[in-house]
C-alpha cells in the first residue's frame, strides 16, 4: 500500500531527542534543526500540532519505581514536558514561525488552556499548535496524550519521531539479525508488545483507525519526507 500526504498531522517527539548526544536537557543545536524542518513543512501549508515528552528532564515512572509517589512523580514530568513546550516554541518563533503553546495543566502566565476549538483556529490559521503537560492527568504517558489529541483535532496521521528508522524485530543495537519491518497492525504491536508507544495509546489509535509512522527524526529532512508521502520508516495501521 503506497503512502498518502497528509495535511494535518500529529508529531510525536520523545523528550530524549531534543537532548541530542548530551543525554539530558535540552540541545540548543538538536531543537533549532528540528524547528527548521517544522518551518519547511508549516510552508508547504501543513497544519502540524506537536506533543512533547519528558524524557529528557524527569520520567515519572523511573521516579515512582525509585520509591516516589507515582501521582507526583507524573505531575513533574507533566511540567518537564511544559518546559520542553516553551523551548520548542522559542525555537520555532525564531523561525518565523507562529506557535501556540497549549496546557492541559492550568498556567495562564505561560500558555494557554488546552480548548479544542481554540486548537483547531489556531491550525487553520496556520499556527504550530504545542500541546504540554499531556493528559493532565497521572498514569498516562504522553504517548496516550499524543493518541488523544491527534483524535481531538482530526489529524490524519500521528508522526513519531525516533532515534532509530522504524520498528524493528528486536532492538537493532543489541541484535545483529534485527529485521525492519515496513508495515504492522495495531494487533502485531499489542501482541508483540514492540516498543512502537504504549498499549493504551495504540488501543485507543486501533479503535479509531487512526495510523501511526515510525520514523528516523535524526536524519535531516524526513518530517518532510514522511509528510509527503514518501515511504520511510514503519506505519502502523489497520489490517
Amino acid at each position: 500500500m503506497s503512502r498518502q500526504s497528509f495535511k494535518r498531522v500529529l508529531l510525536k517527539l520523545s523528550g530524549e531527542s531534543l537532548a541530542g548526544d548530551q543525554g539530558y536537557g535540552i540541545d540548543p543545536q538538536t531543537i533549532n534543526t528540528i524547528a527548521r524542518e517544522i518551518k519547511e513543512v508549516v510552508d508547504m501549508g501543513v497544519q502540524l500540532a506537536l506533543v512533547i515528552g519528558g524524557g529528557n528532564i524527569f520520567r515519572g515512572l523511573a521516579a515512582s519505581s525509585k520509591g516516589m509517589d507515582r501521582t507526583s512523580a507524573d505531575y513533574m514530568g507533566m511540567l518537564a514536558t511544559v518546559i520542553n513546550s516553551l523551548a520548542m516554541q522559542d525555537a520555532l518563533e525564531k523561525q518565523g514561525v507562529s506557535t501556540r503553546v497549549q496546557s492541559a495543566i492550568a498556567m495562564q502566565e505561560v500558555a494557554e488552556p488546552y480548548i479544542r476549538r481554540r486548537a483547531m483556529r489556531h491550525l487553520e490559521k496556520g499556527r504550530v499548535v504545542i500541546f504540554g503537560a499531556g493528559t493532565g492527568n497521572p498514569y498516562f504517558t504522553t504517548d496516550t496524550a499524543a493518541s488523544l489529541r491527534a483524535m481531538e483535532i482530526s489529524a490524519q496521521v500521528i508522526l513519531k519521531g525516533t532515534k532509530v528508522d522504524g520498528v524493528y524485530t528486536a532492538d537493532p543495537k543489541k541484535d545483529p539479525d534485527a529485521v525492519k519491518l515496513d508495515s504492522l497492525t495495531y494487533i502485531d504491536v499489542l501482541k508483540k508488545g514492540l516498543q512502537v508507544m504504549d498499549a493504551t495509546a495504540i488501543s485507543l489509535c486501533m479503535d479509531n483507525n487512526l495510523p501511526i509512522i515510525v520514523f528516523d527524526l535524526t536524519t535531516e529532512g524526513n518530517i518532510k519526507k514522511v509528510i509527503s508521502g514518501e515511504e520511510i520508516g514503519t506505519i502502523v495501521q489497520g489490517a
